[in-house]
């Protein structure tokens, strides 16, 4: 990806080369635009069937807000890879830091959770970016996340 182009596309398998995460605990779907060093746009798809609706609200299910802050953590790792052109999860995304974390709406089994990242700041192997989650063009969490990228052992 060493082109300064947006691409329309990220799709699964690609996703799962950059980034460790596997069922049950991949939150993101698919990578609908990707600007290199710049932003990214991802999309999970909200399904009853996943394992936290069991005891999360099991009468009127809700998205846990920590699983929403890991879902735009993991399009902002998927960023990072993609711009460092990691592969075969050669390099791994670390929490550093969440901050000003905001939830302003709930989120359901059903709804598209459209998640925008943005890097603010990258120097060395640290990484500071700025999330957006929406439901229907809605806000419903934003955070700040600094991260660490180092070799995979």
């Amino acid at each position: 990806m060493s082109e300064k182009t947006p691409l329309a596309k990220i799709n699964i398998t690609e996703i799962m080369a950059m980034i460790p995460h596997r069922y049950p605990f991949l939150l993101v779907d698919k990578i609908t635009e990707f600007e290199e060093g710049k932003n990214i746009v991802g999309v999970k798809n909200v399904t009853f069937n996943e394992p936290q609706f069991m005891g999360h609200f099991p009468e009127n299910p809700v998205m846990p807000g920590v699983l929403i802050i890991e879902a735009m953590a993991q399009v902002s790792a998927v960023l990072v890879a993609a711009t460092i052109n990691a592969r075969k999860n050669e390099k791994l995304v670390y929490f550093m830091s969440i901050e000003n974390a905001k939830f302003r709406k709930v989120v359901q089994p059903g709804d598209s959770l459209i998640i925008k990242s943005t890097i603010e700041q990258n120097r060395a192997t640290v990484w500071k970016f700025s999330a957006v989650a929406e439901v229907d063009d809605c806000v419903v969490a934003e955070a700040t996340f600094t991260a660490m990228v180092k070799d995979r052992v």
